[in-house]
Parts: C-alpha cells; sequence; structure tokens
C-alpha cells in the first residue's frame, strides 16, 4: 500500500507528514519516558523483519492481486505503540530512499497510512482491550485478525481520502474506495494470520515481551535468543522466500488499475520533480534488484542488505536520539 508521489498534491504531502512528524515526536518522548531498554534489540530485529516479510507479496485468491504485512500490529503488539511507530518509521525510511518503494513526497503518507493507523489503533484499541483481562493463544489470534484488518481498512480508507483532497480527477472517491476497501479485507486477514504467528511464538518462548503482559513464563527464554531465532527467520524471507513472491499487483495497484486502467499516473509539479530526482540518487536497488540487472542475486541482495539496514537504523537511533537512558538488560 506504498502510495507514490502522483497520487498526492503537494499540499496534502506536506500536511500528511506534519501529522506524521508530530506523532513521531510524541513517540519519541513516550518511549524516553518508558525507558525500556531491552526494546533497543527487539526494534532493531523486528524492525528487519517487516522489512523483510513485506518483499512477500501473497496471492489472493480469484482477485488477480496480491498483498504482503503491513507490520505495524505486529510491531506495536511486542514494543507498544510509541516505540511501533518509530520503528515502522525506520522501516519505511529504508524502502523509500534505498529502493524506491513508496515515493518520497508520499513517504509521511506512507507513515501516517500503514504505521499510525496499525501501532495505535491497532495496539492501544484492539490489543489492549484483549489484554487488559489476560492473554491467551486464543486472544492473541483473534486481537491479530481483527486489529489487522480494522487498521488496514483505515490505511485503506486514508489512501482513498488523501487522493480525493489532492484533487486526483483519474481516481473518483467513490469508486476507489469499493474497489480498495473489499481487497484490502482479504489483504487484512492474512496479514492477521501471519501476526498471530509471530506473536505466539513469542508468547510461548517469553510471554512477558508482549504488550502490556506481566505474565511471565516458568522457563523464559533469554531476549538474546528471541533476536537470534528471529534475525535467521528474517534472513530465510529476506534472502529465500523473497524470491517466491508472488508478481500480482498489490491492492493499491490493483485498484488504481481497476479504477483508471493504469497503476502508475503520470506526476507533474517542481515538487514531485525534485521528490523523484533525489529518490533516483539514494536509490541503488530500485525495486529490489540490480539497476539493469533482472538477475535473482537483486533480491537476494535487497532482502538481506535491507534487513540489516532497518536492524541499525533501529538501533543506532534508538541510541542516537537516547531514547533509553539505562542499559539494557535481561
Amino acid at each position: 500500500m506504498h502510495m507514490a508521489d502522483a497520487l498526492l498534491s503537494p499540499t496534502v504531502a506536506i500536511g500528511v507528514s506534519a501529522c506524521s512528524m508530530v506523532v513521531a515526536g510524541y513517540c519519541l518522548k513516550k518511549v524516553r519516558e518508558e525507558d525500556d531498554p531491552k526494546k533497543i534489540p527487539l526494534m532493531g530485529v523486528l524492525g528487519a523483519f517487516v522489512f523483510a516479510a513485506q518483499m512477500i507479496n501473497f496471492t489472493i485468491p480469484g482477485t488477480g492481486s496480491s498483498g504482503h504485512l503491513c507490520g505495524g500490529m505486529l510491531l506495536s503488539a511486542v514494543l507498544g505503540p510509541y516505540a511501533g511507530f518509530l520503528t515502522m518509521i525506520g522501516v519505511l525510511l529504508v524502502q523509500c530512499l534505498l529502493f524506491a518503494d513508496g515515493g518520497l513526497l508520499a513517504l509521511g503518507a506512507n507513515v501516517w497510512n500503514m504505521a499510525f493507523y496499525s501501532c495505535f489503533v491497532g495496539s492501544l484499541v484492539i490489543w489492549q482491550s484483549f489484554v487488559k483481562t489476560g492473554l491467551s493463544r486464543g486472544k492473541i489470534i483473534l486481537a491479530s485478525i481483527i486489529g489487522s484488518i480494522l487498521t488496514l481498512q483505515l490505511g485503506a480508507f486514508s489512501v482513498t481520502l488523501e487522493t480525493l483532497l489532492s484533487g486526483i480527477t483519474a481516481l473518483p472517491f467513490g469508486l476507489f474506495v469499493l474497489t480498495m476497501q473489499p481487497i484490502h479485507l482479504a489483504i487484512g486477514l492474512v496479514e492477521g494470520l501471519i501476526t498471530a504467528a509471530v506473536l505466539l511464538y513469542i508468547y510461548d518462548v517469553r510471554p512477558s515481551l508482549l504488550y502490556g503482559n506481566a505474565k511471565t513464563g516458568a522457563n523464559d527464554v533469554s531476549i538474546s535468543k528471541i533476536v537470534a531465532s528471529l534475525g535467521i527467520v528474517t534472513a530465510f524471507i529476506g534472502g529465500g522466500l523473497s524470491l517466491v513472491a508472488s508478481e500480482l499487483p498489490d491492492g493499491l495497484e490493483w485498484s488504481m488499475e481497476k479504477v483508471a486502467g493504469t497503476s502508475e499516473l503520470e506526476a507533474s509539479g517542481s515538487m514531485h520533480e525534485t521528490a523523484a530526482f533525489l529518490q533516483e540518487l539514494t536509490a541503488f536497488l530500485p525495486d529490489y534488484a540490480l539497476p539493469g540487472s533482472e538477475s535473482v542475486w537483486g533480491t537476494v541482495l535487497s532482502g538481506l542488505l535491507g534487513s540489516l539496514i532497518v536492524a541499525g537504523i533501529c538501533i543506532v537511533a534508538a541510541n542516537l536520539f537516547k531514547m533509553f537512558k539505562s542499559t539494557a538488560h535481561e
């Protein structure tokens, strides 16, 4: 659901970006107040996992479309809404700047659509309503599915609203909404199942890592072992499973083709041209491939290198911005 620059007017792009920046500043303040340093390695490895998982587009049967994990619900169910939101920014920033996935002008809108609802509505409304009465495997599954479906619906609706406010006449609001919402309902269901699988693993090995859950297990696995296991899975996904991702258009591209007859609208104006120029300078593996080559090694390199960079950015940023005062401990 990464928006391209052509879907937004500069005014709307700047406005939504300002909202995302305000929320990011608030999250930074809240994370410092929480002062939970064990989140640093988890931010790194979970951010890397979400990056790698987003490379795996899965087919939505009978539609000709595909979808991929958004990841905000997963991040916030472990890290909480504030650290989860900041981690999602790291993922989307790397995707935009290094791989040209989502427009540079649209970066703030993509943060809002893919991170705000999943991290705040998904965590503070859906997840917390299940946690407050005690977690169980069944509750984790329900919270993951309901949260993923609801927040993806909100994100998809935001996309249509932003195009309306931007005056994108090729995508009439009513028809665009009626196309976007059903396909993202199906995508949300699959995301919910993936999210549940990861959260159930964490619940089994160290339940106290789940946000808002104070329950400890009799044989809690160390954080370092959890980070290592998730790191191995991330490497397998990014460097291996990414090669078998569906090539069908994702939910947004599919909806645009249904409504406008194309998934690529033309952008015009100096701000759009400047953003495109800057993105070309930074994107050394555009579309997760080696420039001018269709070699599978481009995808493998993108998955592995991108995951490492996301992890590094999350960990470095946590220290650079002094998010945590203490030293991480078990």
